[in-house]
């Protein structure tokens, strides 16, 4: 991933959620990520912010894998995904339909 891309999602997802992304938040989080970031640029952004919010004991980059796979196996919800969107868009995201718009 391009150092400008990964500084800015752990930007926005920073500016939208100053004190941690709630769990009930990580499906549409994710929904909006899978779309242009691989499964392991994904799995280094949680970590970062895992570590960020005082994670006792961060997981492994094989454990978050397992837990990204967990939660994409749903689908969120078309209204989590808006309200979550929502938030990073307040925070600068360029979302398109709900996507990442490099930049």
């Amino acid at each position: 991933m391009a150092p400008s891309l990964f500084d800015n999602v752990i930007k926005w997802v920073r500016a939208g959620y100053p004190e941690g992304v709630p769990a009930s938040d990580y499906p549409p989080l994710l929904a909006l990520l899978t779309p242009v970031l691989s499964e392991t640029e994904i799995t280094d952004i949680v970590l970062t912010l895992a570590l960020e919010h005082g994670a006792d004991t961060p997981a492994s980059p094989e454990r978050i894998r397992d837990a990204i796979h967990a939660v994409t196996e749903t689908a969120p919800s078309e209204d989590e995904t808006r309200q979550v969107a929502a938030r990073l868009a307040a925070a600068g995201w360029p979302l398109t339909d709900h996507v990442i718009v490099a930049e």
